[in-house]
């Protein structure tokens, strides 16, 4: 499976982007989805998942009310939609798929099945 991640940019506090994950090469509703991020000078961070059926997500709390999480398989993609950033959203964003759903043990996972390329965030105060 190929993944490309897309639509990060510039934007304000307070502002919004969505981004998006492609997939190619494989049958990505047998994939859970997970977003992470990486700021620069720290470690890659888990952000938000999404089932394979997209029946059930699970969230950071520190996105929680503010970055949505959603699928759709028609066309092997995955999105977030961001909302509210702030400054501490800023890192590059990741998609990466994984078989099964761990719930909250999504947050402890070092090892996905694959991994997209990262689009880069930057959000101003």
């Amino acid at each position: 499976v190929q993944l490309q991640a897309s639509g990060g940019g510039l934007v304000q506090a307070g502002g919004s982007l969505r981004l998006s994950c492609a997939a190619s090469g494989g049958t990505f509703s047998n994939y859970a989805v997970g977003w992470f991020r990486q700021a620069p000078g720290k470690e890659r961070e888990f952000v938000t998942a999404i089932s394979m059926t997209g029946a059930t997500t699970y969230y950071v709390d520190s996105v929680k009310g503010r970055f949505t999480i959603s699928r759709d398989d028609a066309k092997n993609t995955v999105y977030l939609q961001m909302n509210s950033l702030k400054p501490e959203d800023t890192a590059v964003y990741y998609c990466a798929v994984k078989r099964g759903w761990y719930g909250s043990k999504w947050s402890q996972l070092t090892r996905m099945d694959y991994w997209g390329k990262g689009t880069l965030v930057t959000v101003s105060s």
